[in-house]
């Protein structure tokens, strides 16, 4: 594909139309592969040893893993959408950061309680204010922000401005979450897939891991693609309804 080619298909999404139309196609083939890649990732999730020293608290990992990743790459999704909304103007880019919000909030809190739950008999400890829990405690808290802040203000291109820069500004804090534990000595233990000299991960545990991180980042999209849908929709609606009530005004 070339790169004018690449550039019109990306334009004609700026098309709410076509996008709607697009997302009818994709969902429900996205929506199957998710479903079967979460069977197969449970399957061995559920099966696998146990580890010898964790036992089978382990299997936590299969959860907690993917949706701490999660919870970093949907902000870095609406990081995306607000470089767009704010130097493109694409008519989707804040309808997509908007849509993203409260996946990441709950991405995010289920990697929090996951976490404490694998913490407390790991460290023997539910919670320590060190550098990695803190971080991902303040995207948690970011995300809640932007979603308070899209319901507190009634113009939508206002607020989709305003959120696009404080989703720049408050994407500082990703780098600090992937880095926190090489930055400083925490009670988190380093990166054990995610490395230049690859995962030191037992393969036994590794290839459930990364299936179910593979069946959450497509739970992701299906969930994304179909709140972009719900709020094209919603705003659609809005809008008729101010129409509505400008025509009833003038007696028409």
């Amino acid at each position: 594909m070339t790169e004018s080619l690449a550039i019109r298909k990306f334009s004609d999404l700026a098309n709410p139309t076509r996008f709607l139309a697009l997302a009818e196609r994709v969902l429900p083939w996205l929506a199957a592969l998710c479903c079967v890649l979460f069977a197969v990732g449970l399957i061995l999730s559920f099966t696998t040893e146990g580890d010898y020293q964790q036992g089978d608290t382990v299997r936590i990992m299969y959860i907690h893993v993917p949706a701490a990743w999660l919870s970093m790459m949907c902000y870095s999704v609406m990081a995306l959408s607000a470089i767009g909304t704010l130097v493109w103007r694409h008519p989707l880019a804040d309808v997509s950061h908007k849509a993203a919000a409260p996946l990441g909030a709950a991405f995010t809190l289920i990697a929090l309680v996951t976490g404490s739950l694998w913490g407390k008999p790991m460290w023997g400890t539910w919670w320590v204010w060190d550098a990695r829990l803190t971080s991902v405690f303040i995207l948690f808290l970011m995300y809640l922000g932007l979603i308070a802040l899209n319901r507190s203000m009634d113009d939508p291109s206002r607020a989709a401005r305003v959120s696009a820069v404080l989703i720049l500004v408050g994407f500082v804090n990703i780098p600090i979450i992937k880095f926190s534990v090489d930055w400083w000595n925490t009670l988190h233990q380093p990166a054990s897939v995610i490395r230049l000299d690859g995962p030191t991960i037992d393969p036994e545990f590794l290839w459930p891991l990364l299936i179910m991180a593979v069946a959450f980042t497509l739970l992701f999209f299906c969930l994304h693609i179909m709140a972009m849908r719900n709020e094209i929709w919603r705003r659609r609606v809005a809008t008729q309804r101010r129409l509505a009530a400008r025509m009833a005004g003038r007696g028409d």
